[in-house]
């Protein structure tokens, strides 16, 4: 039966490569208040077994998890695991019945308890019904990160297979500070916790937090609502604000980078939804014109086609300051550049000239057009800094911002290893991952 009342198990999910960033990590998040450490798919596949034999013999005291997300061999898999040290080993609940039934013989035999993940199960109420009969110690209602990127939402589930079971339930992804609180309110007994504790700078700080919610089961509410009540775009905008350049384009595997174009000035931050212009060459027409079609918050996106004749300058700019827009990008040149940056409205050109030409109107409002070689449709998404500009497809938008979230915490946790005293290639351990 779920345990009412009682303190709740806090799961850190040591989701890493390298085994001793693992156990320094572990070590820190048992200070903060972890009672659990997973040793996690990336981890045991990197280090084998032998990553939870030393994580046990380090941590002699803790139970160690064993995120093996076995889907055959399940009898095999689970003596492998007990045998090196493991308290707790994971199954996949999409794997073949047979499977569950012999891991849970052999979890008997062993001494271990078993954990079913139910990611993935076509209809997982009812898989989670079906693991419970089969005699499983723990449910783990777990939206994957690739989901949680595109926004599927844990705590949705969470309440359904609660409703449905008396089986203990473990609950994974995305689980932070603010959502904690709400998934011990909703029953779960063992709370998983990856990115939100290893990828941070402060480790021990991070899991304190998380605990301190989890232990008051209100911390979290009131942020929760907040978030809430935000629309799509609004999500989108803040995370975006939070990352850099660089950030997205390692989100997008190198993809979107606008080549050639920079800012005007430093200190420079532009985000928004993209309001596109195709223009010729010496026509600032359609540019100027594109200020009276942009709302408050868009990027007006131009291709100029020339890199001698600016299609746009310091009265045009004021024009967009004074509405709202959060600026322009060109494929093509500027001029008046002292005065914009008096002004300090984002600006990012390939080229910076004198001259300008004449409104002739030839060319096109919101239409689809290319921008620093990379494609731009009207709605999608710009973001500029000093390191330069990327276009992320409006459709994908919000997965791109949440992976380049996850990017952002990865390097601050690097950083403060590097701080330490470590090189970058000692932290990635790079010369045992090099190609062969």
């Amino acid at each position: 039966m779920k345990k009412k009342g009682e303190k709740k198990i806090l799961q850190v999910a040591l989701d890493v490569l390298e085994l001793e960033r693992a156990i320094e990590i572990g070590k820190e998040s048992l200070e903060g208040g972890a009672d659990w450490l997973e040793v996690g798919t990336p981890l045991i596949k990197s280090e084998g077994m032998n990553a939870i034999r030393m994580l046990k013999e380090v941590f002699p005291d803790v139970k160690i998890v064993a995120d093996m997300k076995t889907m055959d061999t399940g009898a095999i898999e689970v003596e492998m695991a007990a045998k090196s040290g493991a308290s707790v080993v994971t199954i996949l609940a999409v794997a073949d019945n047979a499977v569950i039934e012999e891991a849970v013989k052999s979890a008997r035999k062993y001494g271990v308890a078993i954990m079913t993940d139910i990611m993935n199960a076509k209809d997982p109420v009812r898989r989670a019904e079906e693991m419970e009969g089969m005699g499983v110690d723990y449910v783990c209602v777990h939206v994957g990160i690739d989901q949680q990127m595109r926004g599927m939402d844990t705590l949705n589930l969470l309440e359904k297979v609660s409703a449905a079971i008396d089986t203990p339930l473990a609950v994974a992804g995305g689980v932070d500070a603010e959502m904690a609180s709400e998934v011990v309110n909703l029953g779960a007994e063992v709370v998983i916790v990856g990115g939100n504790i290893t990828r941070s700078a402060k480790v021990r700080e991070s899991t304190i937090k998380i605990r301190k919610s989890m232990d008051s089961g209100i911390a979290g509410k009131e942020e929760r609502k907040r978030v809430e009540k935000r629309t799509l775009d609004e999500q989108i905008f803040e995370l975006f604000m939070q990352v850099s350049t660089p950030n997205i384009s390692d989100a997008m595997h190198r993809k979107g980078v606008m080549q050639g174009i920079k800012p005007l000035f430093e200190n420079i931050k532009l985000v928004g939804k993209a309001v596109t212009v195709q223009t010729f060459e010496g026509d600032w027409a359609k540019p100027v014109e594109a200020t009276d079609v942009a709302k408050e918050g868009d990027v007006i996106v131009v291709y100029a086609g020339s890199k001698d004749i600016a299609p746009w300058g310091e009265l045009a700019s004021w024009s967009c300051k004074q509405k709202g827009i959060a600026g322009i990008v060109i494929d093509g040149a500027v001029r008046d550049v002292e005065e914009i940056r008096r002004l300090r409205f984002p600006v990012f050109a390939k080229y910076i000239v004198p001259n300008a030409g004449e409104p002739k109107g030839f060319g096109e409002l919101n239409t689809e057009i290319k921008c620093g070689g990379q494609e731009v449709k009207p709605g999608d998404w710009i973001i500029g800094d000093e390191n330069g500009v990327v276009v992320v497809p409006k459709g994908h938008a919000y997965e791109i911002a949440r992976r380049a979230k996850e990017v952002w915490k990865n390097e601050e946790r690097v950083r403060e290893e590097i701080k330490r005293g470590r090189t970058l290639s000692q932290v990635l351990d790079l010369y045992k991952w090099e190609k062969r």
